[in-house]
């Protein structure tokens, strides 16, 4: 038995679907499905009418809700405790981020504050495939501080206006391509033109929502051909003249700069984006409010 069973059945029977629940599980309908049929294996009833639309609950099933909705809670709640204690006798600090901010902004950004003065122990919490996780480790308790893009225009991004924040700067994201043989962009990119090879984020990263916001507003003639939720990914692919993918301009400086990548517009599709880090609203850890108070006090810090 997986306490993630428990969560599948309480997202099915909140949604009164399998495929709304998967997509808030970020996993597929097949695999949802098979994780609720184990879960009724190992109960030993059926849990859902699966034949009513919406999907509805069993007696049986209705009697299992409180005790699943207790059973997650408890756990969670046990988590955060023994989390907390733990983090009251050590000097851990907890982030989650994007990927690509912990490739391209957070080691420098966090050797700079830890050369003015030694910072402690730093762990980073298990990167997450979409943009809904790493929102909820802030809501879950699971980390101190949240470093992510932000744009206005992404809705999940009002989510985080609860917690504490400051703006440590800005990005731009891209598209790029592969130069042609004259230096030009393999795939050029025109909202009148033919469709172009997209090496797309799929539909839960931070830049997949972006980009689905963007595009709806200025749409241009796009032929998905590859998925990954990861920038890095995308870069070699773009790199191996896959497609056109929007990349953050830090990832892929150098590779203008020696023409191994051009850019596949004029600049009328790129994104500007505000890097922000979120913080709890009780940071509980003594050395995780010194450095929350220390990151006020820099230069690029802005707060709000």
């Amino acid at each position: 038995m997986e306490l993630k069973w428990f969560e599948d059945f309480l997202s099915v029977a909140r949604s009164q679907s399998f495929t709304r629940a998967a997509d808030e599980r970020c996993i597929t309908q097949s695999a949802l499905s098979r994780r609720i049929r184990q879960l009724e294996e190992w109960l030993g009833v059926p849990l859902f009418d699966r034949n009513t639309n919406p999907v509805t609950l069993t007696p049986e099933g209705e009697s299992f809700l409180a005790t699943a909705s207790e059973t997650v809670f408890s756990m969670s709640h046990l988590r955060n405790d023994l989390s907390q204690r733990f983090r009251s006798r050590t000097a851990v600090l907890r982030f989650a981020m994007l990927n690509t901010l912990s490739l391209t902004f957070f080691p420098d950004w966090i050797q700079r504050l830890n050369l003015q003065q030694q910072l402690g122990y730093i762990r980073m919490c298990n990167s997450k495939p979409s943009f809904v996780e790493h929102i909820a480790t802030l809501h879950s308790g699971e980390t101190d501080f949240l470093l992510t893009y932000a744009n206005d225009a992404v809705s999940l991004i009002h989510q985080l206006a609860p917690y504490p924040m400051v703006q440590l700067g800005r990005e731009w994201a891209i598209p790029v391509c592969r130069p042609d043989s004259s230096g030009q962009p393999l795939y050029p990119l025109s909202a009148s033109g033919g469709p172009v090879p997209w090496l797309s984020y799929g539909g839960h990263s931070f830049f997949a929502h972006a980009l689905a916001q963007m595009l709806s507003e200025r749409p241009l003639p796009l032929e998905p051909v590859y998925e990954n939720g990861m920038s890095v990914n995308l870069k070699a692919m773009a790199l191996a003249g896959g497609g056109v993918a929007w990349l953050p301009l830090s990832l892929v400086h150098e590779e203008l700069s020696n023409g191994s990548l051009v850019r596949a517009d004029r600049g009328e599709w790129e994104m500007t984006l505000a890097i922000r880090l979120y913080r709890q609203p009780v940071l509980r850890n003594p050395q995780a409010e010194q450095l929350w108070q220390r990151i006020l006090h820099s230069e690029t810090a802005h707060a709000a």
